[in-house]
């Protein structure tokens, strides 16, 4: 009885430790573009916002470790405030050359403190967050993003 108890157990915990360590999927700016927008109130800030509605393809990757490529583009370096793009500075969502879709706020683990420079392209891990309601956030958000290259 306590060979099939230890057996259970090492399962368990062998399938816990699979699942810990399970590789990141890989995300693409491609599939940041299934989603659609409508334009709705916001009477907090007396404004029409563009409101998101995610596909079921990036749904199932709500709350997944990804890696995703992108440039970097500092906000408050102060503050460890960084947005990653599919478009370098010059073209990305800010000076309008790009849709709200090409972008995510990076939200670093509290350990990195490594300050980027504009433009700079890596590829980053993190739990990728999508976000509907907070319109003082960006639509998706990679959190405890970490620089793998």
């Amino acid at each position: 009885m306590k060979i099939k108890t230890f057996i259970l157990l090492g399962l368990i915990v062998s399938t816990f430790i699979s699942a810990k360590n399970a590789p990141a999927e890989k995300l693409t700016w491609d599939m940041l573009k299934d989603v659609s927008f409508k334009k709705k109130w916001y009477p907090q800030e007396s404004i029409f916002m563009l409101y998101p509605t995610f596909g079921a393809p990036l749904k199932k990757l709500e709350n997944k470790e990804v890696t995703i490529k992108g440039y970097v583009i500092p906000v408050d370096v102060a503050t460890n405030m960084y947005v990653l793009s599919a478009f370098p500075y010059s073209q990305c969502f800010f000076c309008g050359g790009a849709g709200p879709e090409s972008v995510m706020s990076l939200k670093p683990k509290k350990s990195e403190v490594r300050k980027y420079k504009t433009d700079e392209m890596h590829t980053f891990t993190g739990k990728l967050k999508l976000n509907a309601d907070d319109i003082y956030e960006m639509n998706y958000i990679l959190e405890q993003a970490d620089m793998i290259e």
